[in-house]
């Protein structure tokens, strides 16, 4: 399974690299369209969706949604981002009330209508606020850099990934080589995730701030600059975290281990946009309030 895991990861890593890079924002945000509604069909199951039709006017739904937000900000010059920023900002409401719906797990998690509600409410407010902020950073700032097709606000997405990618690896590290040493073997979050440690945590902040101030000079920022980066990293790292729980909040309410089963040795696409979710409003608020 772990030679599995890896191989899939050495696919899909040059894939997304190549995408952020490259394409430019209105094909990139077309292409992730489909990637979180995938995410989101899955969240369903989650939900207890269970009929196909249903969850079929339900994603339809959510695409009108992203449409119309597309719809809704037209310029002479190309578009504005006035909507996507404003999503965004209700993307970073909806994962701070979610740390409160941490704190009280059995909240929705019986099987009645109700309880869908509130899950299908959680699912749009997740992937759509997301997929907005992909959308802010990417073309946050079109200055060019010295590769051809690539620009800052290119570069700037990519180093958001890369703090939850990073953060990712360094909380595993940090959890096996530190993992209830430092703290008496207080967990994280042991009611929904009893493997994660404080000290995964502190090593995944580590790890992602650190990713940051090494990309942020590739992308245009200048040395007065990376203390903000560093905050705006850690800020997106808490957050990161708070999707990954919060997915296997879901996951624990229903009695599965993964979103799906898509991807090889990673379970389904929510598997591996849980993290990611939550990280892109936040780093995407956080550059625009912050100001690189």
């Amino acid at each position: 399974m772990t030679r599995t895991r890896v191989l899939a990861a050495l696919l899909m890593a040059p894939l997304a690299i190549a995408a952020v890079l490259l394409l430019p924002t209105p094909w990139l945000v077309a292409v992730v369209a489909i990637l979180f509604l995938g995410a989101l069909w899955e969240w369903f199951r989650l939900a207890e969706i269970d009929d196909p039709l249903q969850c079929t006017v339900l994603l339809f739904a959510n695409l009108l949604l992203m449409a119309a937000l597309v719809w809704g900000s037209p310029t002479d010059d190309g578009g504005s981002l006035v909507l996507f920023k404003l999503a965004s900002m209700i993307g970073v409401v909806w994962w701070l009330l979610a740390m409160l719906w941490l704190r009280h797990i059995g909240f929705a998690s019986d099987h009645d209508t109700h309880a869908r509600v509130f899950k299908l409410a959680a699912g749009t407010l997740a992937v759509v606020p997301a997929w907005c902020a992909l959308a802010v950073i990417h073309a946050s700032d079109p200055t060019p850099t010295a590769w051809p097709l690539v620009s800052n606000g290119h570069v700037w997405l990519l180093t958001a990934l890369m703090i939850v990618w990073a953060t990712d690896t360094g909380a595993y590290f940090a959890g096996r080589a530190f993992g209830g040493k430092l703290f008496k073997g207080r967990r994280l979050a042991p009611r929904i995730s009893p493997n994660k440690t404080i000290e995964g945590v502190i090593g995944g902040v580590l790890a992602g701030v650190l990713v940051a101030l090494a990309m942020a000079p590739l992308a245009g920022a200048g040395l007065a600059q990376l203390p903000l980066v560093a905050v705006a990293a850690a800020v997106t790292v808490l957050f990161s975290v708070v999707g990954d729980l919060f997915e296997s909040l879901l996951k624990r309410h229903v009695g599965v281990k993964d979103s799906g089963t898509l991807i090889p040795g990673h379970g389904g696409v929510l598997d591996r946009l849980d993290s990611v979710l939550a990280a892109l409003p936040a780093f995407a608020v956080a550059k625009i309030w912050l100001g690189f």
